[in-house]
């Protein structure tokens, strides 16, 4: 008999303290972004979209920048752009045929669970050779993966980088 009181109180007791473990834990077990940089053959330019979860991109402008940011929140909104615009021209840098390219900071879009961030470079003539740096989220985490799609003329070239890789050469 006691022992069917001990589990009468132990599976109760398991399943609240389960409940808190997930109340206090990421929703997501791992750090991934991806970038897409995709040549537009009539304004000559790269447009630039890069996809991060929510909670990851306030975590790392928190860490950067040493202030609180949130997104959902429009009060934040001037801050979140200015912080942005700096964070983005930091942590990508993009070459066509050996030549850096300017990048403009276009704006950023939100959902629930993840940030869109829109960039744009200057314009370039038909490159052959595309080279970037990307390393968002590497100041927050050392298992921070990012998916980096280069597109030019309708040619798709991917890769995966992980911590600390963040250089990527392409030939079109």
């Amino acid at each position: 008999m006691p022992k069917r009181l001990f589990f009468l109180f132990l599976v109760p007791l398991m399943f609240v303290f389960q409940s808190f473990i997930r109340a206090n834990k990421k929703v997501h077990p791992y750090h991934v972004g991806s970038v897409e940089i995709n040549y537009n053959s009539k304004s000559k330019t790269f447009e630039v979209t890069g996809r991060f979860f929510l909670d990851d991109l306030e975590d790392g402008l928190g860490k950067k920048y040493g202030s609180a940011f949130h997104f959902n929140d429009t009060k934040y909104k001037t801050k979140l752009n200015d912080a942005l615009q700096k964070y983005c021209l930091e942590y990508f840098k993009l070459k066509a045929d050996n030549k850096f390219l300017k990048i403009n900071y276009v704006g950023y879009e939100e959902d629930q669970e993840s940030v869109n961030v829109f960039l744009e470079s200057e314009p370039v003539e038909s490159p052959k050779k595309v080279e970037a740096a990307v390393s968002f989220l590497y100041n927050l985490f050392d298992d921070q993966m990012n998916i980096v799609h280069i597109i030019v003329n309708g040619k798709r070239q991917s890769e995966k980088m992980t911590y600390p890789n963040r250089y990527l050469y392409k030939q079109f």
